[in-house]
């Protein structure tokens, strides 16, 4: 069994982004910038954009963050959108979710410029993903497909189980791995809360790719020996061992499973820390006009 160190190639990346940057730097070239907005105070969704910030800082790019209170009305946040597509120094930016219930988080969306969404949450982003033209793919399943490159999981014929059908994980990645493309031209089954013998289709696995938010979910009797999985899911559950009496548990018994495994992603320090690099990574091309020129 080999773990796949999503935290060592995440810092890999960040030191390739950086170069990057400098490069730009050298050449009198614009600085990447992205920009965040976050509206109230959900403490996982300060610590997300914390992150991305100092991330940003590491490597070079220039950020911004707009805070608003979780009583601001959908209106001014439209507006916010609306002059941050028009801004000429702001390559790239996000709305973090979720949002407040009296906002809808899909209007949002659809009102941020393509170019400009490096979350690649945009229905424009959506369907160019799907048909496969250049686009800003979502951050977690653009940092799946990059792990398994960086360790040699080819997915080409491999029989692929996703659990869980999400449109910011499941849904993308199902179709991204079963297109003819690099890290891709698996056979892809997507299976959810009304898939029946659900083990059995496990078991038939050579990728399983679980993504629900529930602890444990995957156990050793619905894998087989030699297996590669990648875990997705965070959730925190309460433990007295730690000082601050939670820890985050990922959606596969790790203890169980891990043995019967040639790869799979640990809780912390698998998948999480490549969401980031991949936002630089789109931030990045938003700057260049890789994706729409």
């Amino acid at each position: 069994m080999e773990l796949i160190d999503g935290k060592k190639v995440a810092s890999d990346i960040k030191l390739e982004i950086a170069d990057e940057v400098e490069k730009i730097k050298q050449n009198g070239g614009k600085i990447p910038h992205l920009a965040a907005v976050l509206v109230g105070h959900d403490g996982a969704s300060e610590t997300y954009v914390a992150n991305k910030i100092k991330a940003c800082e590491l490597v070079g790019v220039k950020s911004t963050l707009i805070r608003f209170e979780d009583t601001v009305s959908q209106d001014e946040l439209l507006d916010k959108v609306e002059e941050l597509n028009q801004h000429n120094d702001i390559d790239g930016f996000i709305v973090q979710l979720p949002l407040p219930d009296h906002i809808s988080e899909q209007r949002v969306i659809e009102a941020i410029d393509p170019k400009k969404d490096v979350d690649g949450f945009h229905p424009v982003n959506v369907g160019r993903m799907v048909i496969g033209l250049p686009a800003f793919i979502s951050a977690t399943p653009a940092g799946i497909l990059e792990l398994m490159k960086r360790y040699n999981i080819d997915p080409s014929a491999k029989n692929c189980v996703i659990i869980g059908r999400s449109n910011i994980v499941g849904r993308p990645l199902s179709i991204l791995l079963s297109q003819k493309r690099e890290q891709g031209n698996a056979t892809v089954t997507v299976c959810h809360t009304r898939t029946k013998n659900l083990k059995e289709v496990c078991t038939k696995a050579d990728i399983i790719i679980v993504a629900l938010g529930s602890p444990e979910f995957l156990q050793a009797d619905m894998v087989k020996e030699g297996a590669v999985v990648i875990d997705v899911g965070t959730s925190r559950v309460k433990s007295d061992k730690t000082k601050s009496g939670w820890k985050l548990k990922g959606d596969v018994n790790f203890e169980e499973v891990a043995p019967k495994c040639s790869f799979i992603t640990p809780v912390p320090g698998g998948v999480g820390p490549m969401t980031i690099v991949s936002l630089l990574r789109n931030t990045l091309l938003a700057a260049g006009k890789k994706i729409y020129n």
